[in-house]
């Protein structure tokens, strides 16, 4: 097991605020709502404030094909939050997005224009593409090392994106093909409430997403070339990152401790088997899950070890970084030429 250095590209909140240069991404996914300001620093950038909430933004999305009142309530205030925290800085940039939920509720244009009334926000839906490539920004210092090929995945609330990485030293990396499947903690969690908790309900779960991940897998041949070797699977997920802190058995999740960390086949399956075997009063008291993330867990595991099963590659970079670092990348990186206007509000007097 190894543990990477200070994140590449990401240092920890200063005690100083400097406003003037600051970038802002905010990312309304399907079970989270987060929010990461930071100043660019060198070829990254230093974190200057971060916020995270459990929304549940997708909670019965799928039986009602609509965001919920009490869903886009709790985003909503979640949003509000997000905004007040911004209202007084300076920004060069801003970007605001949604994800799946808004991507497949019939309402979620309607939502997303209540979100601009109320708060301010300009958010934007985005393609599955543009999730995957914002995912790929994020990780591409992680995936280091001789490998030729990376298979990416994350694990998110509505659904769970693949990208199939070309590595080359002299280049960033290039995306060969993406998928996103409608395949997420909470939709699964929602579709197959307390299966996973059985061993036979888990496997059954496993088998199933396998078969939907198969039609990726007869398009680029990665289980071919896992098997020719040179191959790095990355994740990044609150699944993945879950997994980690057990593996590394940490009494308290420690993101500095996490992100970057390679954790081989056997130990990944290893830090799998524990949790399954935790149950829910045991979730509850780990540090790396808690109340909150108990009936999400194991439903990620599942696709988890689904996506092991039909790639098995000797390693797992684990990744605690994701589409708000994408952003802030690109946007420091552009210098907010392609931003400006976009998820800002009017100043209040």
């Amino acid at each position: 097991m190894l543990h990477g250095e200070a994140l590449p590209g990401i240092e920890p909140a200063p005690q100083a605020r400097r406003l003037a240069d600051a970038f802002a991404a905010l990312d309304l996914g399907t079970n989270n709502c987060r929010l990461l300001v930071g100043v660019p620093t060198g070829g990254g950038f230093r974190v200057l404030d971060s916020f995270s909430r459990i929304v549940r933004l997708g909670e019965g999305l799928h039986r009602t094909g609509e965001l919920s009142e009490a869903a886009m309530a709790r985003a909503l205030a979640a949003l509000h939050t997000c905004a007040g925290r911004l209202q007084h800085r300076n920004l060069r940039g801003l970007r605001a997005i949604a994800t799946e939920a808004c991507r497949q509720a019939a309402n979620g244009a309607e939502f997303l224009c209540r979100v601009r009334a109320e708060t301010g926000l300009r958010i934007e839906v985005i393609s599955a593409r543009e999730e995957a490539e914002l995912a790929l920004e994020s990780c591409a210092q992680l995936l280091i090392g001789d490998a030729r090929r990376a298979l990416l995945f994350d694990i998110g609330g509505g659904s769970t994106e693949l990208a199939w990485v070309r590595l080359d030293a002299a280049r960033p990396p290039a995306l060969i093909g993406y998928a996103s499947l409608p395949l997420g903690v909470v939709t699964l969690a929602e579709h197959c409430a307390g299966q996973a908790f059985s061993p036979a309900g888990f496997d059954a779960l496993v088998e199933d997403i396998a078969d939907r991940f198969a039609p990726f897998e007869a398009v680029h041949c990665i289980g071919r070339e896992i098997r020719q070797g040179g191959v790095l699977l990355l994740g990044t997920s609150g699944t993945v990152t879950t997994l980690a802190g057990i593996a590394l058995n940490l009494i308290r999740y420690s993101r500095a401790l996490v992100d970057g960390t390679v954790l081989t086949r056997e130990e990944a399956r290893a830090a799998l088997e524990r949790l399954c075997a935790m149950g829910r009063a045991g979730l509850e008291q780990s540090p790396c899950v808690g109340p909150e993330r108990v009936e999400f867990v194991l439903p990620g595991c599942a696709i988890f070890a689904a996506i092991v099963r039909l790639w098995p590659a000797p390693k797992l970079v684990v990744a605690d970084r994701g589409l708000r670092e994408g952003m802030l990348l690109r946007m420091i990186r552009g210098g907010a030429r392609a931003m400006r206007g976009n998820g800002c509000w009017p100043r209040r007097p």
